[in-house]
Parts: structure tokens; sequence; C-alpha cells
């Protein structure tokens, strides 16, 4: 698949995860059997989103193949959005518990794959035991669906109703956080500064995938933004721009969220950027990262 086509598939695919609308689970169905492994992750993912929305039956049997994909990332997607599927899911977990047992699974993947399996087994002990759970914010008692669905996304318990109004909060957030990325890199990627511009121009030419800006729930009741994710190596990179006391206090918050959760962490600053080549192959380097030929242009 020519790369120019998988984007724009992906863009579509994406795009009907945030549709909220039930008509379009056929082609997403259909998406999560493309010949791309971006389209399938990004396929498992919107169908997660959309939990509560389409069936939930139909929506696990064609989540199901994915977790014997032969990419760890739509591996790890697909059992992500199970977990949004609570009672429906209840199906998955057998496979789900061949995953963790799994010697050659990649750590990220058996973290989510954990996460997943534990969401839908309190959904269906909800049911079977009528298990009382209450929203965080209005303290109404929540059903099985909503308490998965509300696990999968917040990691917090809340009804339907403080669920809207929490992504309504989130989404109008990401607005903001959007209209500040207005510098663009060689991959057209858009960033908000100069710093992490220069990051991703060199994790570009150093043939290194990366995601920008994504969200990570480190900690419950803590989320945050890592600038940089490389899944390939399971290494996050936050680069430090500013040096505000509010600044400097947060940064030292999240870089302990960081340590606690045992996650593997890159801090970079603006006194590393005329040396940035040299820090981030040193830094790299300490988590095994070796250079590689970038493919030649088609």
């Amino acid at each position: 698949m020519r790369y120019a086509t998988e984007k724009k598939l992906a863009e579509h695919v994406k795009a009907l995860g945030e549709s909220a609308d039930p008509a379009v689970f056929g082609e997403l169905a259909e998406s999560c059997r493309s010949a791309s492994p971006l389209v399938r992750r990004l396929a498992a993912s919107a169908l997660g989103k959309l939990a509560g929305v389409v069936e939930g039956p139909a929506a696990v049997d064609a989540l199901l193949p994915l977790l014997a994909d032969e990419h760890p990332q739509v591996r790890q997607y697909a059992a992500k959005a199970l977990g949004a599927f609570a009672t429906a899911a209840e199906k998955a977990l057998p496979a789900l518990r061949d995953m963790l047992r799994n010697p050659a699974e990649r750590d990220y993947v058996k973290r989510t794959v954990t996460a997943a399996g534990l969401a839908i087994k309190e959904a269906v002990e909800i049911a079977q035991k009528k298990a009382v759970h209450h929203c965080r914010r209005c303290h109404c008692i929540v059903d099985p669906d909503e308490y998965a669905r509300s696990q999968r996304f917040f990691q917090r318990t809340l009804c339907d109703a403080c669920f809207d109004e929490t992504c309504t909060e989130r989404r109008n957030k990401e607005i903001r956080i959007e209209d500040q990325k207005n510098i663009r890199t060689l991959d057209g990627t858009l960033v908000q500064s100069d710093g992490e511009r220069r990051i991703a121009d060199w994790l570009t030419a150093h043939n290194v995938a990366y995601r920008y800006d994504g969200r990570l729930r480190i900690i419950e009741g803590f989320q945050v933004r890592p600038d940089f994710y490389l899944p390939e190596h399971d290494v996050y990179i936050e680069y430090w721009g500013m040096d505000t006391p509010r600044y400097m206090a947060g940064m030292y918050v999240k870089q302990d969220l960081y340590m606690h959760a045992g996650k593997k962490l890159i801090s970079l600053y603006p006194k590393d950027k005329p040396r940035l080549d040299q820090v981030l192959m040193d830094k790299l380097a300490a988590f095994g990262w070796s250079p590689k030929a970038c493919p030649p242009e088609a």
C-alpha cells in the first residue's frame, strides 16, 4: 500500500472513531482486516471509542482476531479496545491470558492486556454479584458497561452523563493545545516549539518511529501527555522548554510520575539544542538503541 493512500485511509478510520455513529461499524470491522498494520491499529482504537454506541458482541468478534496480529501495536490496541466492552468481551479473557503467559510478548503489550483483562473481569463480577460502584463525580450507581467504559478511557468510575461531561472538558482542552501547534517538522507533524521540532526531525532522520503529544495515564488520577513516545523502544522523551516556577513545579511532578511508574524517560532542555545529536544518541543508546539505515527514497 502506497504511503499516501495508507495515510489517507488511516485519517478516515480515525475520523470514524470520533463520529459516535453506530452506522460506521461495518466499515471499521472491514478495516480491522486491512493490509496496513497502521489502519488495523486505528480501526481497533476506533471500535474501542465506540463502546456503548456499537453492538458489543459484534465489535468483540471484529477485535478478537487482532489479538494474534503479527504487529505488537495492533495487538496492544485490540486488547485496549476490548477492555471497553465490559461483559460482552468476557470471551476474550482466555486469549488475553495466553498473551500474558507468552514470554515473547512485548512488556508494553502485556501492561495493556493486564488493564483490559482486569476491567472485563470486574465488569463480569459486577454483573454476577451485583456489586455496586458509584460515579466519582455525581455519586450515582453505575452499571457494568458504564464502569468498563469509564475505566477504559479515564481509569476512574463515571456514569455516562459524567463521562460525556468529562469528554467535553478534555476535548476543549485538546482544542486549546492543538491551537498552540504551529511549527511544522520535516515529516509534517505540527509541534509547539523549536526544541520539539529539532527532536522530531532528529528522530525522523534516524528512522526512529515516534508519536507526538499522545495521552498516557501513568497513575490513577494523573494523566500526562508525553512530548514524544518511541513505541519500538518503549521510551518517552520530554522537552522541558521553560523555566518559570510554575512550569518547573509541574516538571518535577511529571518526572516523579515517570519514575514511580518505572517508565524509561529521556529529559531534554534548551541547553541541549546545540549538541542535540550527541545527547540523543547517548541517551537512546543507554536504552539499547543503535543507529540503522533509513530506507531508500521511493
